[in-house]
């Protein structure tokens, strides 16, 4: 796919949440002020069914950017309820005419069944609620992955925390723990087994606690994915070091013989890396690095 260009076009839809209008037409305002057109979903401020649009609006929204020529980045946030929209998305259209899909949290069904359905690449990591006050790393972030392109070296903004070391290469896989353990076994989610993986994961303690990340890794481990997971990258959970979390982690990568690394560049804190998920990678968690190959 070609890298955005100043004047494209990015398409707002929101399949799992009820868009605040006050609050999205800032983030729309601040997308145009870094040089974009944006398109906003039909159905975007719909609560049909009083927490959420219904999901065929939801569903319309989805495939009215997918169809649009002219939108190049469909952008969407978190909340609840993405995952009803798997059986109506039209994976045939994305994979014709590919286009950039960029979410994070419950967006992790979403991006997840369409790396699976198409082998496109889809990213993860970012919000349309960061463009209310962006930082610079997050910019960076977004521009380096979508106008300049060609990203080999993934950029820390956090301090990397060893559990296991090791190096290992993968196909990057993850998003936000919940959903992505939630998607083991769904039939819009049949993963390659002909390939290794590395999976970047993130959870916090906002929604879950440390409890709930090692019953949902071991949903993981429980999956004949675990057979082909090379190394764990696993993102900001509190803002307070968790020695608790980090015996899990460890106890995980020990049971595995994996490395794994915790950070706080990436997830609900303060730092939103992107990660290009389908793509090729090589983790170090030795030298603190992650390199995505081309």
């Amino acid at each position: 796919m070609d890298t955005l260009k100043y004047g494209d076009t990015i398409g707002i839809i929101s399949p799992s949440s009820v868009a605040d209008k006050s609050k999205y037409q800032k983030y729309i305002k601040e997308l145009e002020t870094l040089g974009f057109r944006v398109k906003a979903g039909k159905n975007l401020y719909k609560d049909t069914y009083k927490y959420i649009a219904s999901v065929r609006e939801r569903a319309d929204d989805f495939n009215e950017m997918v169809y649009d020529e002219t939108v190049k980045l469909v952008f969407f946030g978190g909340g609840h309820g993405s995952v009803e929209l798997l059986p109506y998305i039209d994976y045939r259209k994305i994979k014709k005419s590919p286009k950039y899909f960029l979410s994070y949290s419950d967006g992790t069904s979403l991006l997840s069944a369409i790396y699976a359905q198409t082998g496109i690449t889809t990213y993860y990591g970012q919000t349309p609620a960061l463009y209310d006050n962006i930082s610079e790393y997050d910019k960076g972030q977004f521009l380096s992955h979508f106008v300049k392109g060609n990203v080999t070296n993934y950029i820390r903004n956090s301090e990397w925390y060893t559990l296991m070391e090791g190096l290992c290469e993968g196909i990057l896989l993850g998003g936000y723990l919940l959903n992505f353990a939630l998607s083991l076994g769904n039939r819009f989610f049949p993963y390659p087994m002909d390939r290794n993986y590395i999976l970047f994961l993130e959870e916090s303690e906002k929604y879950q606690s440390v409890k709930d990340v090692g019953m949902f890794l071991t949903c993981i481990e429980q999956n004949p994915l675990m057979e082909h997971v090379t190394g764990v990258l696993f993102g900001h959970f509190s803002n307070e070091i968790s020695s608790i979390l980090f015996e899990v982690l460890e106890r995980f990568g020990q049971r595995h013989g994996i490395p794994i690394a915790y950070c706080n560049d990436f997830g609900h804190g303060d730092n939103h890396a992107i990660f290009p998920i389908g793509k090729p990678a090589v983790l170090d968690t030795r030298a603190k690095t992650l390199i995505f190959l081309q």
